[in-house]
């Protein structure tokens, strides 16, 4: 990896209406199992390959400039898969900080980690304060991991942080804003995501960043997940580069 250059800074409509450079991408990394199973592997197997891809499309936003992506690595609701499938993607877990952090580090990308900690593994919880210490000074790309993250917790959260200061009287109901609220998220101090990448076909956010993916643009591609490469992802942006935003807006033809 290498140090990425200087971020984009704006994110407002061009004057021609085209998107302007892409800041921030998440990333939904779906279909590990079928991409598996269509090759008689087991779902390990497709999990081991997607933590490949995901080595390289991290690489990939290093080189071309990303200021910030956010990968949904597992969600509050995976919870509910096989023991055998959780405790599996754990280790992966374990593997890629032992393996991983250090190549990220010398990039100069700095690791932040979204999701409810409460009631993690000693260990785990670990992991990921190990991680962001590590890379908190650097001043590169942001690589935010979204863990034990589902939006509805984080929604709610954040609004029993609020009720609380209501409740105790630091704040009034009517001092309530969409910016505080922001505030409390876990995504506080990152812009919302410019465009979100969806593998397997699914056209569906799966309790991902639905606060921030208000005014995002949505790009599914039918490839699963272990198979998207540099040139997915390439084509992935051409394509928000062609789209215009409007912000609640007209378009641009119209003014």
């Amino acid at each position: 990896m290498t140090a990425n250059p200087d971020p984009a800074d704006s994110v407002l409509p061009l004057p021609d209406g085209k998107a302007a450079p892409v800041r921030h991408v998440g990333l939904i990394m779906d279909g590990n199992g079928r991409w598996a199973q269509a090759r008689g592997l087991s779902r390990s197997d497709g999990h081991r390959h997607g933590l490949d891809s995901l080595r390289r499309m991290i690489r990939h936003a290093v080189r071309i400039g990303l200021e910030y992506v956010t990968i949904y690595s597992f969600s509050s609701e995976n919870w509910n898969r096989p023991e055998t499938e959780v405790s599996f993607l754990m280790s992966l877990l374990r593997r890629f900080v032992q393996r991983d952090l250090s190549e990220i580090h010398q990039a100069n990308v700095r690791i932040r980690v979204i999701g409810d900690r409460e009631g993690l593994e000693p260990g785990i919880r670990q992991l990921l304060v190990e991680a962001e210490q590590l890379t908190r000074a650097n001043s590169g790309m942001t690589l935010v991991v979204a863990f034990n993250y589902g939006a509805r917790d984080e929604i709610t959260r954040a609004v029993r942080s609020i009720a609380q200061d209501v409740a105790t009287g630091a704040i009034e109901p009517d001092a309530v804003t969409q910016e505080m609220i922001g505030d409390r998220l876990d995504t506080s101090g990152i812009p919302d995501p410019d465009l979100i990448i969806r593998t397997s076909g699914e056209m569906r956010l799966s309790n991902f960043l639905m606060w921030q993916a208000a005014y995002s643009e949505f790009y599914f591609c039918e490839c699963h997940w272990p198979e998207f490469d540099e040139a997915a992802f390439d084509k992935a942006l051409a394509d928000y580069s062609s789209r215009e935003r409007r912000f609640g807006g007209l378009s641009a033809k119209a003014l």
